[in-house]
């Protein structure tokens, strides 16, 4: 028996057109350098600030994926899916727009675009439009998730 206690929303609670805006955090030296260390990406326009400042950027720029992955988490922080997800399905039409660079902090907009129920698998596909914006208020990047989420549990 599953005993992970549920906050998130069921598949038959999301809406077309709901909107979830995410907390914020800011991406340093850490985060830059602790991806370098995971993935293996230690491209100088990430981990050399003399060589990045010779750039058409003029700084480093943290890691797409970095970045790409930081918005995942926060989108997990918000609860909506907590207990109740399934699984992260799909990326689709991602769009690196502008860098993100040591020291911006970006969140997400989340909103529901399509919801497909799949019974065979308990639940349904929530399809989320996600655009990321800087603390200027800059899309940074945007795309469309998929994730898989539980049904209701019949009464």
């Amino acid at each position: 028996m599953d005993t992970t206690p549920r906050r998130g929303l069921y598949f038959e609670e999301f809406g077309v057109g709901q909107k979830i805006t995410t907390a914020a955090r800011t991406i340093g030296e850490a985060d830059v350098a602790a991806f370098a260390g995971l993935s293996g990406d230690f491209n100088q326009i990430h981990t050399d600030a003399e060589y990045a400042r010779h750039t058409p950027f003029g700084q480093r720029v943290a890691h797409g994926m970095l970045s790409m992955a930081v918005v995942s988490g926060l989108a997990v922080q918000t609860g909506v899916m907590a207990g109740t997800v399934i699984a992260f399905r799909e990326i689709g039409e991602w769009k690196f727009s502008r860098p993100v660079f040591l020291g911006d902090t970006i969140h997400a907009v989340l909103e529901v675009i399509a919801t497909k129920p799949m019974a065979r698998l308990g639940g349904g596909a929530v399809e989320i439009r996600v655009g990321v914006l800087n603390q200027k208020d800059e899309a940074v990047m945007s795309g469309r998730w998929t994730v898989l989420i539980q049904s209701r549990p019949a009464s």
